[in-house]
């Protein structure tokens, strides 16, 4: 099948490169010219596993394609997935310009019948305006109004479809060929059905050993990507305020997470405590979903506690380490592990230790950084978050080597719980370090093993691992 997909960012790409690796003709399609030019010059403009090779190997098979010309773009695809960014907005709410652009120019330029797929996260009724604005365009260029006047007349015409995405960062490229679910949102007349029987061939491929497209209306589906992470989200900042209390009452709270993962109920899934969700997703979603609850006079209470849980949580590591140091850090220098809000990504936006690391800078500390991917795109983004601090790029330094980070600090904060962190030699850390003490944001070692190092472990919600305030540091 010949695929058109508008937009050469995370969805965007994963979603070119996969369809093309099941034997699909695939373009992708992208008005930032630097970035096409790098990724037809064999570059990969982001970090997930898999997908390097992934297009590499359809690239050189002739199956994907990437270009600025939008002309042989939207000639090319008979089905047009939109998968372009949508941020948020000055006041939180979904920024839906980059979608309507997209449909806009697939309305000045299609002939035929085009399948336009909405796979960027949208809010409810997104597809519809992305219906009105295909219609406004053809009629701009003099088509029928209605669509069954265009095909009598053998005119363009189109249907728009909603597909959204559910994609893991760090995992994107095994999610997309191994869905749990496909959700299609499609209208029920005749042109809707005839796009949904062919986006569903186009799924095929994924559902041979078990059938796992859920089949809806067009607000439902929009209305499943939001709530799902939502939920997820909800169960994250769960997790912390209870990791909080434990820390209060004297609980370890990996331990209560064991307890209640096992009932099947709940599942381990997303049960984690830790220093608070971050990325493209979650923080933008819940935060777009308070607004379109508020725009209806429905205030989601839930979320907005969960919206304001998170952020809270994005400073717990700072009040762990004011209690050991004191509040006076000036002079202090930290090592720190970790800077992608998750592992297995470079993806830096609303990653918790963005927050820290100001703060340590703001109180005098220094902080030396550390990171198996991420770090290139921490410099840039971390230059603007300390840009208005008089010395603050002076008091960051990135380190190539988890262990040279070490150096002449007084303590070691893990953030992001890579692999390469998990199985660290204790005992070289406790002689690197100024005071033998780490701050683990991500509950990524066991207390007892840090303690029998002759270390002291700071975790999140850990309380009886906690060591009382050092007045001698």
């Amino acid at each position: 099948m010949k695929v058109t997909v508008i937009g050469a960012g995370y969805v965007g790409l994963v979603t070119g490169a996969c369809l093309a690796d099941i034997g699909n003709d695939v373009v992708c399609l992208d008005i930032d010219f630097a970035k096409i030019e790098f990724l037809n010059a064999g570059g990969v403009p982001i970090y997930e596993p898999g997908l390097q090779e992934l297009l590499k190997a359809n690239c050189h098979a002739g199956r994907l394609r990437f270009t600025s010309d939008a002309d042989v773009a939207i000639q090319h695809g008979d089905m047009v997935f939109i998968a372009t960014s949508t941020p948020a907005d000055e006041d939180g709410r979904a920024d839906l310009k980059n979608v309507l652009a997209a449909a806009q120019s697939i309305g000045a330029r299609m002939t035929g019948f085009k399948v336009v797929v909405n796979k960027s996260t949208v809010p409810v009724g997104s597809a519809e305006k992305v219906h009105a604005l295909l219609d406004a365009a053809l009629q701009a260029r003099g088509f029928a109004a209605d669509h069954e006047e265009r095909e009598e007349n053998d005119q363009p015409t189109f249907a728009v479809l909603s597909n959204p995405e559910f994609l893991k960062e760090g995992a994107a490229v095994a999610d997309f060929m191994r869905p749990d679910r496909i959700v299609i949102g499609s209208t029920p007349d005749a042109v809707g059905r005839r796009a949904l029987t062919l986006l569903r061939q186009l799924y095929a491929p994924f559902n041979r050993n078990r059938e796992r497209t859920l089949c809806m209306d067009l607000r439902s589906a929009e209305f499943t990507k939001y709530a799902a992470n939502a939920m997820l989200a909800t169960r994250i900042s769960f997790m912390n305020e209870l990791a909080n209390l434990a820390d209060k009452v004297g609980v370890d709270i990996e331990r209560v997470r064991q307890g209640i993962g096992a009932d099947p109920r709940i599942g381990f899934g997303f049960l984690y405590a830790g220093t608070g969700y971050g990325g493209s997703c979650f923080p933008k979603d819940v935060q777009a979903l308070i607004h379109t609850a508020d725009d209806c006079g429905q205030p989601l209470k839930v979320l907005q506690a969960v919206q304001a849980t998170n952020q809270e949580q994005k400073c717990i590591l700072l009040e762990k380490i004011e209690a050991y140091f004191g509040s006076e850090l000036q002079g202090r220098t930290f090592a720190m592990w970790g800077l992608a809000f998750k592992p297995n990504t470079d993806d830096m936006r609303e990653a918790p230790s963005r927050v820290l690391i100001r703060a340590l800078i703001e109180r005098g500390a220094l902080v030396q950084l550390h990171d198996p991917v991420a770090m290139e795109r921490a410099q840039q983004v971390l230059a603007l978050d300390l840009a208005d601090l008089a010395e603050g790029s002076q008091q960051v330094t990135f380190i190539p080597q988890a262990l040279d980070a070490l150096t002449g600090a007084d303590a070691l904060i893990v953030m992001t719980e890579w692999k390469a962190y998990r199985s660290p030699d204790f005992a070289i850390i406790k002689q690197a370090l100024r005071h033998p003490v780490i701050f683990d944001g991500r509950n990524l070692y066991e207390p007892e093993d840090v303690s029998a190092a002759g270390m002291q472990y700071v975790g999140v919600g850990r309380r009886s691992f906690l060591v009382p305030e050092r007045k001698d540091l």
